[in-house]
């Protein structure tokens, strides 16, 4: 991340479209910020506050005019997204949009019946959890979850110690339950979420990529995951089959076409965002092998790289992780170029991802009269005090517009996967539902509400009537034991 200096900022926030060579084009532009000295400003101290306001607007009317999406923008992204889609079906590295094989071919249908176990590897914690299936009539009988932390020298020692460790925890909590042998010597099916980049061959099998948040185990890189799970879970003495290897957005479609049989995909919008949806085999032409027998493929999409002549990389504008580091960049803007922070230290202000999302969610939602919540925001996170309700407004609106732009853009990436499907037009569609998981969709509600009446606006009256959104909860945990459900038919 580039440092910010006191004469330049990069306002990520912001795109502007160039015409070059009659060609739309979008770029993240190093904005340089004209310096305001208050104290040369020879006016009263109200008349200061007025020519500060009034070039702190300028910079707030820049910002809303450069992330604009408008209707006609929105669309041309949607029809760049299935673009992309069909390319990265058509061959490996033949679109930004990597469009994974997830070689689940099997999704639960709500009549899988037993017992299954799930394992969710994500970070610094992770999740076992069983789920007791009673077929068509009961759905999920019961589900219980235990959250164990990973202690912090596993997660920079060896693969046999983290995969030992979470054997071992794995092992104690299948102990404790009781009831739970399986029928004529069958092995458990357990169902395993891994949210770390993996090279995929098969439904139950992946070798490692490389590991990201904070994890540095240099023995796993390039070994299978699977592999090493199942030899630490035999050393425990522990009967368990891995089924299925997935992430979080497989998770969600499993979980939710679960309950829905007509979920078309699952979209996570939380720190970052991915989507997975279920397409025809006979359509993805780098397809080698035969074809399964459902005739159906679930593509991981990872579309987090997309990007159009028309926006810059699509995480970066969509996802929780950067949201708040935006609006961050943009603050700090305003301070450099108006003064009207100028009276404060700006080292935290300074900060690279300093501002989180919550914060800026917090503020954006802050419905009391003074804006007290935003004061208290600015004076706890970034040290800036004693604002004007003015200024406090200003603040205000520029959460809105970097999380309604990022909301709008999201419901053009999913307009993008209808439109692929063929399901973005028409009266005659069938019912498609689209469930997404994720913290930024799940509580930041002012997100959700603008991706959602986006959609609408994007598909029409009459075809949006056949699309619904529905929020997904923890299909990254659940999905997996459903996946393993699924797998074991």
């Amino acid at each position: 991340m580039d440092n910010v200096s006191s004469s330049c900022c990069y306002a990520v926030c912001s795109y502007r479209k160039a015409k070059e060579q009659n060609k739309k084009s979008t770029t993240l532009i190093p904005f340089r910020c004209r310096r305001v000295d208050r104290f040369s400003i020879r006016l009263s101290g109200t008349g200061i506050m007025a020519a500060v306001e009034v070039e702190a607007e300028k910079v707030v009317a820049e910002l809303r005019e450069g992330c604009a999406t408008p209707a006609s923008l929105l669309r041309d992204v949607a029809a760049a997204m299935a673009g992309e889609m069909g390319a990265g079906l058509e061959k490996e590295g033949g679109s930004r949009v990597k469009m994974l094989l997830s070689y689940v071919d099997k999704l639960p249908t709500g009549r899988e019946e037993g017992l299954f176990y799930g394992l969710d590897l994500g970070g610094t914690n992770f999740r076992v959890l069983k789920v007791h299936l009673g077929g068509s009539k009961k759905h999920v009988v019961n589900s219980e979850s235990r959250e164990v932390s990973i202690p912090p020298h596993l997660m920079s020692g060896t693969s046999s110690e983290l995969f030992g460790f979470i054997a071992g925890e794995l092992g104690k909590f299948v102990a404790e339950e009781e009831g739970t042998d399986m029928p004529n010597g069958k092995k458990k099916e357990l169902g395993f979420t891994f949210s770390f980049p993996v090279r995929q061959r098969s439904v139950a099998s992946g070798t490692l990529v490389k590991w990201t948040k904070a994890f540095s185990i240099d023995d796993a890189v390039g070994e299978d995951v699977v592999a090493e799970l199942q030899t630490a879970m035999v050393k425990q003495g522990l009967d368990m089959h891995v089924a299925a290897l997935i992430n979080d957005a497989v998770g969600t479609l499993a979980g939710a076409i679960y309950y829905d049989e007509d979920v078309v995909a699952g979209v996570i919008f939380g720190t970052g965002t991915n989507a997975a949806y279920v397409e025809k085999a006979n359509a993805i032409p780098k397809w080698e092998g035969e074809l399964p027998n459902s005739g159906d493929m679930v593509i991981n999409m990872e579309w987090g790289n997309f990007y159009s002549s028309d926006l810059p990389i699509y995480e970066k504008l969509t996802s929780g992780m950067y949201l708040g580091e935006i609006v961050r960049r943009v603050l700090l803007k305003l301070s450099l170029q108006s003064g009207i922070f100028s009276s404060i230290d700006n080292s935290k202000l300074k900060t690279c991802f300093h501002l989180r999302t919550p914060h800026i969610s917090a503020m954006h939602h802050d419905e009391t009269p003074d804006l007290k919540i935003v004061a208290e925001k600015l004076h706890q996170i970034l040290e800036i005090k004693d604002t004007s309700l003015e200024t406090r407004k200003m603040v205000v609106e520029i959460c809105d517009i970097v999380a309604r732009r990022a909301a709008r853009l999201a419901a053009a990436g999913i307009a993008g996967i209808l439109m692929k499907l063929g399901r973005n037009g028409g009266i005659d569609n069938p019912r498609s539902v689209i469930a997404i998981d994720g913290g930024l969709f799940e509580h930041y509600t002012k997100f959700r509400e603008c991706l959602e009446s986006t959609l609408g606006e994007l598909l029409g009256e009459e075809a949006s009537k056949s699309v619904a959104v529905k929020h997904a909860n923890d299909g990254s945990g659940i999905g997996a034991a459903l996946i393993a459900a699924s797998q074991s038919r």
